[in-house]
């Protein structure tokens, strides 16, 4: 790819490590205007600090997506500095919450599932609504593209993760009505749904079970950020232009059995 992004003004949430990371630095790399997005302001700095030695440009802004108020802030702040708001990638998330995980859906605790609803769903809609009305307001010439990181486990079950599943379920549903909501005033609204992918969030899932994750996946092997990085940049840019509504898993081919 060759300046897919050239003059796009980019906002990406979980920016300061593994797949936001990735798609940070090649936003930059395709000429955007990066918005790093995170709560850890040392990892975001240090990020910012790697796009700009490889040429891009790119501002961090502290953000913890279940506050309200830093959403609005961080968006904010963003179209303040850049001018407008033509794409967004809302990545941040948990894996899991450990009290929540490998334990069966009844035997969840309220707070457990509130937690992990309240980051990766809840979370997820905060960021599309102002980055929505941003976008309607002009600053994007009343269009732009946003992108939700989903999961293989917004298509599909995932033992002993409930709520897990169902904030990646829920961030797929709320994708496609969002799509279908605005898809008349030039938005674009999609879901990458990563499957297995080699990141610090991940791994220690994968020293625990690796060979089993292995096993279940057709390619076996783990994905890298970059690859999923790949992914959400073609569906940021025009080059998807008739693509919206879309749940794409990128998952060597997991979801295919």
């Amino acid at each position: 790819m060759s300046g897919l992004l050239e003059g796009k003004s980019i906002l990406v949430t979980g920016a300061a490590s593994g797949i936001g990371l990735a798609t940070a630095r090649l936003a930059a790399r395709e000429g955007a205007r990066v918005a790093l997005c995170d709560r850890n302001e040392a990892q975001g700095a240090a990020a910012v600090g790697t796009i700009v030695a490889e040429g891009g440009v790119a501002l961090f802004f502290a953000m913890d997506v279940t506050r309200e108020s830093d959403v609005f802030a961080g968006i904010d702040a963003c179209v303040r500095a850049f001018g407008r708001l033509d794409g967004a990638f809302n990545n941040a998330g948990i894996a899991t919450d450990r009290s929540a995980s490998m334990i069966k859906a009844a035997d969840i605790t309220v707070d457990a599932w509130q937690h992990v609803l309240g980051i990766n769903l809840t979370g997820v809609w905060l960021c599309m609504r102002d980055e929505i009305r941003q976008m309607l307001a002009g600053g994007a010439g009343g269009g732009g593209s946003i992108v939700n990181n989903a999961s293989i486990a917004g298509l599909v079950g995932l033992r002993g993760n409930a709520a897990y599943a169902a904030s990646k379920h829920g961030v797929v549903g709320l994708t496609r009505t969002a799509a279908a909501d605005y898809a008349d005033q030039g938005l674009r609204i999609n879901a990458i749904c990563p499957g297995f992918v080699d990141t610090p969030l991940t791994a220690p899932a994968f020293e625990q079970a690796g060979a089993k994750v292995l096993a279940a996946v057709p390619q076996r092997r783990l994905g890298t950020p970059d690859e999923i990085a790949e992914a959400v940049v073609w569906l940021l840019s025009e080059r998807s232009s008739f693509v919206t509504g879309a749940a794409i898993a990128a998952d060597g081919g997991y979801t295919a059995l």
